[in-house]
């Protein structure tokens, strides 16, 4: 799959750990093919957001998600030992990407190479076996997920030419 056939997409839900490129594909969206991008932080504790990823999701347009509620599912176990989002609502949420015409594209790299982009980038990177627990966990999520909704993994280490592997 193409930038192109990405793009062919109404909605884009850009999903992975830090330093896997989901930020820099989103700008690519946005200035080549005229998306809308919502990056989605970490959300306070007291907000609810299965409302918030609805209002996001009702929005006019083409939209691309530089991170979304699948992060919630991914960080809220390892970080806060459980998700404040339900599978039911998650499931939920991902009914709402695919009636816009949305693809999840899972971006991955190797523990090394994100390592050294976040060093690169931010001065700093978790610990490789941090890196790689987070990835696992996505994998994990995402086979979940794609029994439900269209997924696609795309390796984005400079050897796996931004492929789609499955």
């Amino acid at each position: 799959m193409t930038l192109q056939e990405i793009a062919g997409h109404r909605t884009v839900v850009l999903e992975g750990g830090d330093g896997v490129g989901k930020s820099t594909l989103a700008d690519l969206l946005v200035t080549q093919h005229d998306f809308t991008a919502a990056h989605s932080p970490r959300t306070p504790d007291h907000q609810d957001l299965t409302s918030r990823y609805r209002g996001l999701l009702a929005r006019p347009g083409r939209l691309v998600l530089d991170r979304s509620f699948v992060s919630e599912l991914v960080y809220g176990p390892l970080y806060r030992d459980r998700s404040r989002l339900t599978w039911d609502q998650a499931l939920e949420l991902a009914d709402l990407v695919t009636t816009r015409d949305g693809v999840f594209l899972h971006l991955t790299a190797p523990a090394a190479i994100v390592h050294g982009r976040l060093k690169a980038r931010d001065g700093q990177a978790p610990d490789l076996e941090v890196i790689a627990e987070i990835s696992h966990a996505y994998q994990r999520v995402f086979r979940l997920l794609d029994s439900h909704a269209t997924v696609l993994t795309y390796k984005t280490a400079p050897e796996a030419g931004c492929r789609p592997t499955g």
